[in-house]
């Protein structure tokens, strides 16, 4: 079915591109996955940039619905508009919607090209909010925003490469400024559309020609996958204003030297004859901008692909490193640094003597955890886990434990959710990933704890179904408790508590509920340890106070001689405090 065009870039129009980059978006995902090379071959590009627009959309959908809300309000109020009626209002202004538009995709940016993506929105809203023009804008105001948009996102990126993304954004602007020009010859180019179809073509055209720029994209046989995400993206806008679709690019496969086909992210990623950091570590950050250009250098010497995006306080950070945890914390130093992945690309093989490296081989046996803080993600990945970071109010969605399993790059893969509510969807995600041809071993953890005691026990070596029993029967034999503080009224399993109230949930019913931290959480442990257990694991989140390990440790060694006890520093976790017995 055709789009309805759009005339000029208003808020509706803003609303549309979302709408049809993320469907694009998802049709071109696997595609652009399989391309992947650069700078790093996870075969995630599409996916990333997939999840960044995902994020927009919904800050956008947001803007959209509470202004309806308000309308609806006002119309209450007053009685001046009937139910049903259209909103005299028109709508979010321009600014309110792509302001939403580059939040949404700052704090839902994933890895190198989805962080660009998101700095290449900032900067379109970054002129359309400052033109003035509260409704609408024209085709020289979107060239305005193309060029501002291709020059931010240069800058944000420490040391730009052409034959990328940054290549594709930049021929882009350049056919803009040519169709924009028009107008003022004849007065019937330059309009939204003429600018969105010569963007479009402009990006396609350098799309083409990066193999030529890249020598890992010409070995590989295939154009860079951000630039193929970004022209993407750009054919949805001509979408937006010509009601039709232009062409899909054509995208030849992956291949090695000798001109076979490989897998999906198989193919060498680094340049000639060094090999990558170990780990992408990514965080959202609160910081002043003289500390943030502290940060880049300090970063800039940790590791290399440093892309750090954002302003007016909020940054989204990017880079790839063997230190993840001096990535993180030069991020402290900054600032408050929270919504922390960290991802292990798993490279281990060896170069060869010559020019061209053989694809990376996969590893046989890896481990996939979600993990709700920061610390617990350090913990796992130290343990050699790929952690996906469950944040409060958040819990990632299949396709990001789809993007977890593929990162892993092993031929089997033990899933470990970590959350009883995460069950349906880790499975949906390692039926997703069976298809792809990987072994994948669900192990219904429903704690962090669980998974701790696990991973404990987890033997690559040994066959892969005997290492899935025994990591099953580990978190089997640890019970787990969570104390946290309700948000608001509700019937338990323990009677009625009132928001603000400090409950104490022992395998997933709420057992306790009281005033105190350090009281409810004694309790809780006394009540796990009455049917015994060796072994109490304290994970300590950044809202618990700091004098209840002591308690909590001082009672074990008091009451329960022959109890060892380990404690961990959780982070951002959501809840002050897990608690594991086994």
């Amino acid at each position: 079915m055709a789009q309805v065009p759009q005339r000029f870039f208003d808020a509706l129009a803003v609303r549309t591109w979302c709408g049809l980059s993320l469907r694009a978006l998802g049709r071109a995902r696997e595609e652009i996955d399989a391309i992947n090379v650069y700078p790093v071959a996870d075969g995630d590009t599409g996916t990333n940039m997939y999840l960044t627009v995902e994020s927009a959309v919904a800050a956008v959908e947001a803007v959209f619905e509470a202004h309806a809300v308000d309308a609806a309000d006002a119309a209450d109020a007053t009685g001046a508009v009937d139910a049903g009626e259209p909103d005299a209002g028109g709508g979010p202004s321009l600014a309110d919607a792509v302001a939403a538009m580059a939040h949404g995709a700052l704090i839902g940016a994933r890895g190198n090209s989805g962080t660009i993506l998101a700095q290449l929105l900032r900067g379109m809203a970054q002129v359309l909010t400052a033109r003035g023009e509260p409704d609408h804008t024209d085709g020289p105001g979107l060239r305005l925003a193309l060029r501002h948009a291709a020059e931010s996102a240069r800058q944000a990126v420490a040391h730009p490469v052409e034959g990328t993304v940054l290549t594709v954004a930049s021929a882009a602007a350049d056919a803009a400024d040519a169709a924009a020009d028009g107008v003022r010859d004849d007065g019937t180019e330059g309009d939204c559309a003429a600018v969105a179809r010569a963007a479009h073509e402009g990006a396609r055209a350098a799309l083409a020609a990066t193999p030529g720029q890249l020598p890992v994209l010409e070995r590989a046989g295939v154009v860079d996958a951000g630039g193929h995400g970004l022209v993407t993206v750009l054919a949805a806008l001509v979408e937006t204003f010509t009601g039709r679709a232009p062409g899909a690019v054509a995208v030849p496969h992956a291949r090695v030297a000798h001109g076979g086909e490989v897998p999906a992210g198989e193919c060498a990623a680094e340049e000639d004859g060094e090999h990558g950091p170990a780990f992408e570590v990514i965080y959202l950050l609160e910081a002043e901008d003289a500390a943030v250009a502290r940060l880049r250098r300090r970063l800039d010497a940790l590791g290399d692909s440093l892309v750090v995006v954002g302003g007016d306080g909020l940054w989204n950070v990017h880079v790839h490193v063997d230190d993840a945890g001096a990535a993180v914390e030069a991020g402290v130093e900054a600032g408050r640094p929270y919504r922390i992945r960290i991802t292990h690309f798993g490279l281990g093989d060896a170069h060869t003597t010559g020019t061209e490296r053989p694809p990376r081989e996969r590893t046989q046996r890896a481990v996939v955890a979600v993990v709700p803080g920061e610390g617990l993600a350090g913990l796992y990945t130290e343990a050699g886990a790929t952690t996906v970071l469950a944040r409060p109010g958040e819990p990632p969605a299949s396709g990001e434990l789809v993007q977890a399993v593929r990162r892993a790059h092993a031929r089997e893969v033990v899933l470990l959710p970590n959350d009883a509510e995460l069950r349906h969807t880790a499975a949906a995600a390692a039926e997703q990933a069976r298809t792809e041809g990987i072994r994948v071993a669900l192990i219904p953890t429903r704690s962090a704890v669980q998974g701790i005691a696990a991973l404990a026990v987890h033997e690559p070596e040994r066959r892969f179904d005997e290492d899935v029993v025994a990591m099953t029967s580990a978190a089997g034999a640890t019970r787990h408790a969570e104390v946290t503080v309700a948000e608001r009224q509700s019937w338990t399993t323990a009677g009625i508590c009132q928001a603000g109230d400090v409950l104490g949930l022992v395998d997933g019913d709420v057992a306790v509920i009281g005033a105190d931290v350090t009281e409810v959480a004694a309790t809780v442990l006394d009540r796990m340890l009455a049917a015994g257990g060796e072994l109490v694991t304290l994970v300590l989140g950044d809202d618990a106070p700091e004098t209840v390990i002591a308690h909590l440790e001082a009672r074990v060694r008091e009451a329960y001689l022959a109890v060892d006890t380990v404690v961990y520093r959780g982070g951002r976790q959501g809840s002050p405090l897990l608690i594991g017995v086994e």
